[in-house]
């Protein structure tokens, strides 16, 4: 499962429609749980695609490591990432899949239609390396974690 406050999912369905017509991309800090991502905040990443960047994504290295360190400075790990599909379903391609290698995290997806944010859907990807890995869909909950959670 997949927990985040109404802040944090705001700010990646707003991400989406400020991008538009292009995919927006971003990762998702905070602490796994058992089998929940909490998620604290989600960090806005450049789409560094130029050459498809309507319906392709892709954080720069060196932008992910920097995201890495501040969420490790705040006490957070990346617990997963965020990017729009714009006029398409919000459900993974077989292009997100094979460039999804963060086993265990939580891959969230947003539809955004003509400019709107629509369907949001979080992905949980499984397995334990390339041979076997899967996305599964994954349950959504807006609502903050709890102290105790974190």
């Amino acid at each position: 499962m997949l927990k985040l406050s109404e802040q944090v999912y705001s700010a990646m369905r707003t991400h989406g429609e400020e991008t538009y017509p292009h995919e927006c991309c971003g990762v998702l800090l905070g602490r796994s749980e058992g089998d929940v991502n909490c998620v604290e905040d989600a960090v806005r990443a450049g789409n560094t695609r130029t050459d498809s960047a309507h319906n392709r994504y892709n954080i720069a290295p060196q932008e992910l490591v920097k995201i890495q360190r501040q969420g490790r400075e705040r006490g957070l790990d990346i617990v997963g990432f965020y990017h729009s599909h714009p006029d398409h379903p919000a459900q993974w391609s077989k292009t997100d899949f094979a460039e999804a290698h963060w086993l265990g995290c939580s891959y969230v997806i947003t539809s955004v239609q003509k400019g709107r944010a629509t369907v949001t859907n979080s992905f949980l990807l499984t397995g334990s390396g390339e041979d076997d890995k899967a996305f599964l869909d994954e349950a959504l909950e807006v609502e903050r974690c709890s102290v105790a959670a974190l």
